[in-house]
């Protein structure tokens, strides 16, 4: 099992800079490939960004493309996403995810087995 903690969320204005962060426990980070996930009030939970294990190769959604971030520190059994040029459309609770590497690095929900328990992104215009 793989507990899976996030932090760093807040109020921010438009054009403002956050770094999440999501701490594991139970098992290594390196065991798993990782990801963001986020879920605006009204919709459905939609992807953000991923990375593999060995953070070699990172994957992002077009929507944040050349905005956010997805790294991650092995030894700290921590990853993150950094968010710059925020927009109001990003506000919403993001979710950091593990998944087994056989799965594949990629956007559906379905290739993680551990989730977080969300931490609030609210982006004020």
């Amino acid at each position: 099992q793989v507990q899976l903690v996030e932090s760093g969320g807040g109020l921010v204005q438009a054009g403002g800079s956050l770094r999440l962060s999501c701490a594991a426990s139970g098992r290594t980070l390196v065991r798993y490939n990782m990801g963001w996930f986020r879920q605006a009030p009204g919709k459905e939970r939609e992807f953000v960004a991923g990375i593999n294990w060995s953070g070699g190769r990172t994957y992002n959604a077009d929507s944040v493309k050349g905005r956010f971030t997805i790294s991650r520190d092995n030894a700290k059994n921590t990853q993150y996403l950094q968010m710059n040029s925020l927009k109001a459309e990003d506000t919403a609770v993001y979710y950091c995810a593990a998944g087994d590497p056989s799965r594949g690095l990629g956007s559906q929900a379905s290739r993680y087995d551990y989730w977080g328990q969300g931490a609030q992104v609210t982006v004020s215009s």
